[in-house]
């Protein structure tokens, strides 16, 4: 059985329900069915056409249940009858699936949730243990936006944008339960990109691949964080770096720059340097100040501010910090971070414990906390050697 065959299948056989008459939740609930029949059918007389079968199956699935609800008679007289028997239509909008299932009445987390479930092919269960939440309350978050976009037509168009923010998000989960939501958020946006001639998607895909690159390096085997500046470069996967690099180049080269080109090209300067010593500060300034340019983020105003640090100096860091609102996520930090690289680990100690009673990620805060303790020892034994 070809696992990776049916979750690539699902958005065709899911979007062509939809054409034919079915809303969404429906489409969704017979290509389930029609999954299911498939783990029991296709190991012992595999079919000559997947794609063909499982919309034929998932769509008699649909009339069944279509028929066995008098309520909604008047939608089997729209619906009713076989489709003409052949090959599915050749036509994959998976595209306007991703839009779906990134509808802005949706949250983030129900768009999240919603594209890994109909787009991503994973059980609600698989999903509830990616997010540590119980199964019945991601069963009810998943119910709930399918509910929110019954009624969207498919053929609306939608914003390309959200979509990869959405996988974005994904893929920022990392992993965690039985499913690895990076390798996930690639594999999906590769599968979008096949879609889709567009600059940010192939811009998100070289920015997931040049991080991704660097995940073994990112823990220690008791699973504490290594900053980027101490990883072992040795241990990144330079293959998935290669690609990385070759897609953004292959995206700069059209000349249309957009905010995710412009953080992966951040990420390939990293890549590129051999040691964090050698890295090109001066160059990943010129681009966090394309992002900026681009977004307004102050959290690319924030990462800027650190760039500057490394290239110019950290007063000069602590300068481009100043401007910034101090409640931003990881201000505290980065200000450690500068205020110590400055010579000032007092300030650095207060701000690295401050940061860590903020940070919402256990490996971040018990990192920030190993900081503050380092630089307290350093300050008390500076103390005493003082007398």
């Amino acid at each position: 059985m070809d696992e990776a065959l049916l979750r690539a299948l699902i958005p065709t056989a899911i979007s062509a329900l939809c054409r034919r008459g079915a809303d969404f939740a429906a489409a969704e609930d017979a290509v389930q069915e029609a999954l299911v029949e498939a783990v029991r059918v296709w190991p012992d007389d595999p079919p000559r056409d997947p794609r063909a079968w499982l919309v034929a199956v998932a769509w008699r699935r649909f009339l069944d249940a279509v028929r066995a609800d008098t309520s909604r008679r008047h939608r089997e007289l729209r619906v009713d009858g076989e489709p003409v028997p052949g090959p599915a239509e050749d036509v994959d909008d998976s595209l306007q699936l991703y839009f779906l299932c990134a509808h802005p009445s949706l949250t983030p987390a129900s768009a999240v949730a919603l594209t890994l479930r109909a787009v991503g092919g994973l059980t609600t269960r698989q999903i509830a243990r990616a997010y540590l939440v119980p199964e019945a309350t991601m069963a009810q978050r998943i119910s709930r936006a399918k509910r929110t976009v019954a009624a969207v037509r498919l053929d609306q168009p939608g914003d390309l944008g959200t979509v990869l923010r959405v996988l974005y998000l994904v893929f920022n989960e990392g992993y965690s339960g039985d499913v690895d939501l990076a390798a996930e958020a690639i594999r999906l946006t590769r599968q979008l990109a096949a879609g889709t001639d567009d600059e940010e998607v192939a811009g998100l895909l070289a920015l997931m691949l040049l991080h991704h690159a660097r995940r073994a390096a990112r823990t220690r085997p008791d699973g504490s964080l290594v900053t980027l500046a101490e990883q072992d470069r040795s241990r990144w996967d330079t293959r998935l770096v290669a690609e990385g690099v070759a897609v953004l180049q292959a995206a700069l080269a059209r000349d249309r720059l957009g905010e995710f080109q412009a953080q992966a090209a951040v990420a390939a300067l990293h890549a590129d340097a051999r040691t964090a010593a050698e890295t090109d500060w001066v160059q990943v300034v010129g681009w966090y100040d394309e992002l900026v340019r681009l977004t307004g983020s102050p959290v690319a105003r924030l990462n800027r501010a650190v760039a500057v640090g490394e290239a110019d100096g950290p007063r000069a860091g602590l300068a481009a910090l100043a401007g910034l609102d101090p409640a931003l996520p990881r201000y505290a930090a980065v200000q450690a971070y500068l205020a110590e690289r400055d010579g000032d680990p007092v300030t650095a100690a207060r701000r690295y414990a401050e940061a860590a009673r903020a940070a919402a990620d256990v490996r971040e805060r018990d990192h920030l906390t190993r900081q503050a303790a380092r630089l307290n020892t350093e300050l008390r034994r500076q103390a005493a050697a003082d007398g």
